[in-house]
């Protein structure tokens, strides 16, 4: 192996050059839910793995050029993925300035910046369910093309009602007029427009809000917002165009409505009933928690003074309850994939959502699972993500101890590999 570019756990950031890669996994999960093996063999072959062997297979055999990785004294795992994220920002007391004083183009480089520190945090793929679409829909393909090193994106198109969670508040007048998106939707068919509209300019797939928001400046409430011929509308549009539905909820009416109507995730559902046990089930739909959001505006409204009266009092409220939902929702069974609601807490911060699925009663193996499996599943990405297999792609992580042993370990993630490049490596 003369021409082997020789990378130990200990060295730097290296992006691989050689076509084929063998790594040396101490403790390697490959199918989460299943047990993890130790002294195992991945090969990967121009960013896709090609075999996994038991034992420490000589990295010489597979040829002259080859990258070889020691991560003997790592526990190895698939990448991590978050379905519910927002790269273009930050919750904090300078976000109305921030509106005001950044361009596109700042917000452009910062959302940048922020798929770099998810990255790093070991999250290989997420989904975006709010930002500005032609910024976002940049980042995704800047991504996809290798220019920019962030994790793989499905990026999405919002669909709100006029007045409701998903449309602009707490402006002057003419500001809302400026900034209104145009899907931005009343009644059935301008919905289906507004869906037809944002699949058109690139949407992965589509976000809507059935319910009112957090941090919605408005004192509209928590309630179901978007009508059910609405919601049943946007659904049948965006699945008749190939789009998964991801639906904002908090509200019991809200959950409900959008689960009749056929999405394939709720967000958040901080008061989900029995009947929407009863539709979860039913529609083989995802419940996304966002515990980490909920601590996180929780916090907020007791120890800072920039939330106006409206966010701190539905904050309190809202957030103190999703963790009780949760609970509830898991033990019934239930689908549940990982997402964080990071911009509402600190991007890079994401494995804290783990910690607190943990403090609610869900088992370590349980939480890889929703971070995986089946955030791949919901995600579309099932056949080339979510386990370390022959033919997915090399998204691969490495800690120091086993997060089915403590979930603390992904609080510290020591090596992350996406489509076979290293992007970090202690």
């Amino acid at each position: 192996m003369s021409a082997a570019l020789m990378l130990s756990a200990a060295a730097s950031t290296a992006t691989i050059a050689a076509p084929v890669t063998v790594i040396h996994a101490g403790e390697l999960l490959a199918v989460p839910g299943k047990s993890s093996a130790k002294e195992q063999t991945v090969v990967i072959n121009n960013g896709v793995i090609e075999q996994v062997k038991s034992g420490y297979v000589d990295a010489a055999s597979f040829g002259d050029d080859v990258t070889y990785i020691d991560l003997k004294n790592r526990f190895v795992m698939p990448g991590l993925m978050d379905m519910h994220v927002h790269l273009q920002g930050e919750l904090g007391p300078k976000n109305d300035s921030e509106k005001l004083r950044m361009s596109d183009a700042d917000v452009a480089m910062q959302s940048v910046h922020f798929a770099n520190k998810t990255l790093m945090a070991g999250y290989t793929t997420v989904r975006d369910l709010g930002a500005k679409p032609e910024q976002i829909y940049a980042l995704r393909d800047g991504v996809n093309k290798g220019w920019i090193a962030g994790p793989r994106i499905i990026a999405s198109g919002g669909v709100s009602v006029t007045g409701g969670h998903g449309d602009v508040d707490g402006m002057s007048p003419d500001l809302l007029e400026k900034y209104t998106q145009k899907t931005i939707c009343d009644g059935p068919y301008d919905c289906r427009s507004a869906t037809r509209r944002a699949i058109k300019f690139g949407a992965d797939v589509i976000k809507v809000t059935s319910t009112g928001g957090v941090l919605s400046d408005t004192n509209t409430g928590t309630g179901q917002q978007m009508a059910d011929d609405e919601l049943t509308e946007i659904v049948a549009t965006a699945h008749g165009l190939g789009r998964k539905v991801a639906s904002h909820a908090h509200a019991t009416a809200g959950i409900n409505a959008a689960l009749r109507a056929g999405v394939d995730s709720i967000e958040h559902g901080s008061y989900a009933d029995k009947e929407s046990i009863k539709l979860f089930k039913k529609n083989g739909a995802y419940l996304v928690p966002t515990l980490l959001a909920g601590d996180t505006v929780v916090q907020m409204a007791h120890h800072s003074d920039f939330m106006s009266e409206a966010i701190k009092a539905k904050a309190k409220r809202v957030g103190a309850d999703m963790t009780a939902n949760f609970k509830a929702m898991y033990k019934a069974g239930v689908k549940i994939a990982y997402g964080t609601d990071s911009g509402v807490s600190q991007h890079g911060n994401n494995a804290q959502e783990a910690v607190l699925m943990h403090q609610a009663g869900m088992t370590n193996s349980d939480i890889l699972v929703s971070a995986t499996i089946n955030a791949a599943d919901l995600g579309g990405k099932s056949a080339k993500l979510g386990t370390l297999e022959a033919g997915k792609y090399a998204d691969i992580i490495a800690t120091d101890i086993s997060p089915l042993d403590d979930i603390k370990a992904l609080l510290d993630v020591d090596f992350v590999m996406k489509g076979g490049v290293v992007y970090k490596q202690k």
